[in-house]
């Protein structure tokens, strides 16, 4: 991703002020920079959030696999400076969750929800960052919390779905970027929305856009779809 970065902002125009990777100085990048880009790993969250704070400039953050307390970090960061957190910051993917969640909120619990990912072999998180995204979206679609109405990893012979259930499914192998299908099933039909990414450079694209609409942003915290004004 950080490669990806910089082809991106090469071909639009802008300066890259640096990286870090594992055990590099992220504060003194910071100090040079106008926004930072986080693609690392849950464990650098917590000095990535007190550079930008020490900084005073904008984060966004595409690290994925995050956990209650780092979103309890972020949000306590986002009180000093403007953080946008996703899972997934392909503009595309930002409108598959608009119409996840207007199509969740327009059908009853009697159309189930299935969410099934793709990605390469080498992928440490499931579900993706991106299928929790989506599955948000369409629990907030539903009113309810999708922590409490989760399924996946069905097994076995007593795996009989529950009403309203969100389930999810992770498939790995070869060199897949990423594919993801939300699929609502009711009675005698069905509908599916599918997004493919082809390649990274696609969550690059949505990183930058979205660095650039957060420079000069009040404190506090943003998303995706504030960038496409959704």
């Amino acid at each position: 991703m950080g490669k990806a970065i910089a082809e991106v902002l090469a071909d639009t125009g802008h300066d890259l002020g640096g990286g870090v990777d594992a055990g590099g100085d992220v504060a003194s990048l910071a100090d040079k920079s106008e926004v930072l880009v986080d693609f690392s790993a849950p464990g650098a969250l917590q000095g990535n959030l007190h550079a930008a704070i020490g900084a005073g400039i904008p984060l966004v953050i595409g690290t994925t696999g995050l956990g209650e307390s780092h979103h309890t970090a972020i949000n306590n960061a986002a009180r000093a400076v403007p953080i946008l957190q996703t899972g997934n910051t392909s503009l595309g993917v930002t409108l598959l969750a608009h119409l996840v969640r207007e199509a969740a909120s327009k059908l009853g619990p009697d159309w189930d929800i299935e969410i099934v990912e793709m990605h390469h072999r080498h992928k440490v998180d499931a579900p993706s960052g991106t299928a929790l995204l989506l599955g948000e979206a369409a629990a907030q679609g539903r009113g309810i919390e999708l922590a409490d109405n989760t399924e996946s990893g069905r097994d076995g012979h007593t795996v009989e779905r529950a009403e309203g259930a969100i389930g999810f499914a992770a498939l790995r192998g070869g060199t897949v970027a990423g594919e993801h299908s939300v699929i609502l099933a009711g009675e005698q039909e069905r509908l599916t929305f599918s997004h493919s990414a082809e390649n990274r450079l696609i969550f690059a694209r949505g990183a930058v856009k979205a660095a650039e609409w957060l420079i000069g942003k009040q404190a506090g915290r943003y998303a995706m779809a504030d960038v496409l004004g959704l």
